[in-house]
C-alpha cells in the first residue's frame, strides 16, 4: 500500500462509525477498544471493503508495532545514556580524589619547608633577643657605674 493510500485510509477510518471512538460524540467508555457493529452494516460489508479494513487493522498494527520499537530505542538509549553519566561521575570522582590527594602532598611539602626557614627565623630571633638582653645588661652596668661617678663626684669636697 503506497503512502497516499495509507494517508486516504486513515482519513476514511476516522470517518467510519463503525471503528471504536471515533466519529461519535459519545466519550468511550470501558469498552473503548470493541468494535461496535453499526446495524445494517453487516450486509454492506462486502470483500473489497473486508479487505480495506483488514488492511487498515493491519496497517494500525504496524504502526503500533513501529511506535513500540521506537519506545523501546528511546529507553534503551536513556539507559545507556545513564551508564556513561554513571561511569562518567566514578571516573570524575577518581580523577578529582586523585588530584585531591596531590595536592594536600604538596601542601605538606610546602608547610615542611615553611617550617624550617621558621624554625630557622626562631631561633635567629632567639640569639638576637640574647644579644638584647646582654646589651641590656651592660647598659645597666654602665648606668650604675656612670651613677656611682657621679655621686663620687658630687659628695668631694670643693677646693
Amino acid at each position: 500500500m503506497s503512502r497516499k493510500e495509507r494517508e486516504s485510509s486513515e482519513l476514511e477510518a476516522g470517518a467510519s462509525p463503525a471503528v471504536a471512538g471515533v466519529g461519535r460524540d459519545e466519550p468511550p467508555g470501558e469498552d473503548a477498544d470493541r468494535v461496535e457493529p453499526v446495524p445494517g452494516a453487516e450486509a454492506a460489508l462486502d470483500a473489497p471493503s473486508s479487505r480495506y479494513f483488514a488492511a487498515l487493522d493491519a496497517s494500525v498494527g504496524d504502526l503500533q508495532h513501529r511506535a513500540q520499537h521506537l519506545i523501546d530505542s528511546v529507553n534503551s538509549s536513556r539507559k545507556e545514556d545513564h551508564n556513561v553519566m554513571s561511569t562518567f561521575r566514578e571516573s570524575l570522582l577518581l580523577k578529582v580524589s586523585g588530584l585531591a590527594e596531590q595536592l594536600e602532598e604538596r601542601l605538606f611539602h610546602l608547610y615542611g619547608i615553611h617550617n624550617e626557614l621558621i624554625q630557622e627565623r626562631l631561633q635567629e630571633l632567639a640569639e638576637v633577643m640574647e644579644r638584647v638582653g646582654e646589651a641590656a645588661a651592660e647598659l645597666r652596668q654602665v648606668c650604675r657605674t656612670v651613677e656611682a661617678a657621679y655621686r663620687d663626684l658630687c659628695l668631694q669636697p670643693e677646693t
